[in-house]
């Protein structure tokens, strides 16, 4: 039997690191070729990783919460055979030499190979001396550095450290307590533990956040305790502020809206526009036996209205490449839906969403909305998009200035549909107050690509076929 280390694979992209989520396996456990074993979140999608080899799970070499290299071993397995690893759980992966490690399994889904992806630099390992009492939760003892072969022998050497064994390094906890010591910005080796066997438990994190831990914190000493703000009873207060490591698809979101916002020159426009035909429309198909399978609402009808304008408007749709110094105008809209989530915005889009019949876009739309909720978006329905839509009405807001999705043109914020009082102009010229059904939509564009009459003849028009969706007959 040999020990085999799996490799957290490269994700591609550019993408060096990620997250990890949650373990689908205990050390024990024996798993079969292509099980899943881990979820792991990078800055573009949640992804399940399957083992590439078949054996006992013998140890998690990384915690839930924890933030792991592209390379880095993450689980050690036992498999069939005689020859041992190159190298023990915990230190550098053979694609730290400069060779792709086999073990390291499959891309993450959705990716392909990048040549030379698993060459990293070989990792520095500090004398044993030196070695930090805050090592990560389940990384092993680093060992004392061996002499390079071609350096000479000392004539008396001297006795080598020992590596500092594993309880003297970190604090025993389980991943979920972990994660929520890191969450709350508790450090676990200043816990006094209550744990059967001295492993720290979700209350001793708790209590250590909130304050009553203070006592018994080494770090915090009896002045802190005593500093500790307290209710008119007596209780302590909560911690005055939590601090959350930004990662993941938060840090992805910001990074690419600080770019747009100071990239793309922005220009918003804003209609205010009967949208009764419309309401009435989302009624008809609710009933219509052809749609008892779809999920049919006013988002619906506005995607297929802004895909039928955009179509009409094709210069719209387009990318600036400042390093070609070209304007790429695509020949198919991939409609982006920006979806609110646990993890944060994502926009996954529809490929070719203009070329979907009414039906088949509301299959696609209650899919792609379902999967991002879920957090299981593939990273290739995050890329290529190539017009957004925002739905800030859902929340009860009327409108908005939206940031354009990087590498896009335009973006449509859709605001609450509401009863309103509304002039309304009979055939006969006629005018008469009445309720309708009133929503405003903004459209910001991207300046250098988007000019004021293309952006308001592209804005006007979707008005006009929310207002009245028989216009669309008009543009076939």
């Amino acid at each position: 039997m040999a020990v085999k280390n799996f490799n957290l694979p490269d994700p591609g992209e550019g993408l060096t690191e990620a997250d990890v989520v949650s373990w689908k396996v205990q050390p024990g456990d024996t798993v079969t070729v292509n099980q899943i074993v881990i979820e792991v979140e990078t800055a573009k999608s949640l992804v399940e990783l399957p083992i590439p080899f078949a054996g006992t799970i013998t140890e998690l070499l990384v915690a839930e919460g924890d933030t792991v290299d592209v390379g880095a071993p993450i689980i050690a397995i036992e498999v069939e055979g005689s020859e041992p690893e190159a190298a023990p759980a915990g230190d550098a992966p053979a694609a730290e030499e400069g060779e792709a490690d086999e073990s390291s399994g499959p891309n993450l889904v959705g990716y392909g190979a990048k040549a030379g992806s698993t060459r990293r630099r070989a990792r520095k390992v500090a004398p044993a001396k030196d070695v930090p009492t805050t090592a990560g939760p389940d990384a092993p003892p680093a060992p004392a550095p061996s002499a390079p072969a071609a350096a000479p022998a000392p004539a008396a050497p001297a006795a080598p450290a020992q590596p500092l064994s594993p309880q003297a390094t970190r604090a025993l906890a389980k991943p979920p307590v972990r994660k929520l010591a890191k969450d709350l910005g508790v450090d676990l080796q200043s816990i006094t533990p209550t744990g059967e066997g001295g492993v720290v438990t979700r209350a001793d994190v708790e209590a250590a956040s909130s304050g009553a831990g203070a006592a018994g914190a080494a770090a915090a000493g009896a002045d802190a305790a005593a500093a500790t703000p307290t209710t008119g009873g007596g209780a302590p207060f909560g911690p005055e502020e939590t601090r959350v490591p930004i990662k993941g698809v938060r840090r992805a979101t910001a990074e690419a809206m600080v770019s747009s916002a100071f990239t793309a020159p922005h220009v918003s426009e804003f209609v205010t526009v009967d949208v009764t035909a419309m309401m009435e429309m989302v009624e008809r198909l609710k009933a219509d036996r052809s749609f008892k399978d779809v999920k049919v609402t006013p988002l619906l009808v506005v995607a297929k209205a802004f895909t039928l304008a955009l179509r009409r408007h094709a210069e719209a749709n387009a990318s600036w490449d400042g390093a070609a110094q070209e304007i790429v105008y695509h020949r198919d809209v991939n409609l982006g839906i920006a979806a609110a989530t646990p993890r944060g915005l994502l926009v996954p889009n529809i490929k070719a969403a203009d070329r979907l019949s009414l039906h088949d876009l509301a299959g696609a739309l209650g899919d792609l909305v379902a999967t991002a909720r879920d957090g299981k978006t593939q990273p290739a329905d995050l890329g290529g998009g190539t017009a957004t839509i925002t739905n800030v009405g859902v929340f009860g807001v009327d409108t908005g200035t939206p940031i354009l999705n990087p590498g896009e043109a335009v973006i449509l914020a859709f605001g609450a549909v509401r009863r309103m009082p509304w002039v309304v102009t009979a055939a006969d010229g006629s005018e008469s107050i009445e309720p309708r059904w009133v929503t405003q939509l903004a459209l910001s564009f991207d300046h250098r690509l988007v000019d004021g009459e293309l952006g308001s003849r592209l804005l006007a028009d979707v008005a006009a076929l929310l207002h009245d969706p028989g216009t669309a007959f008009l543009w076939a």
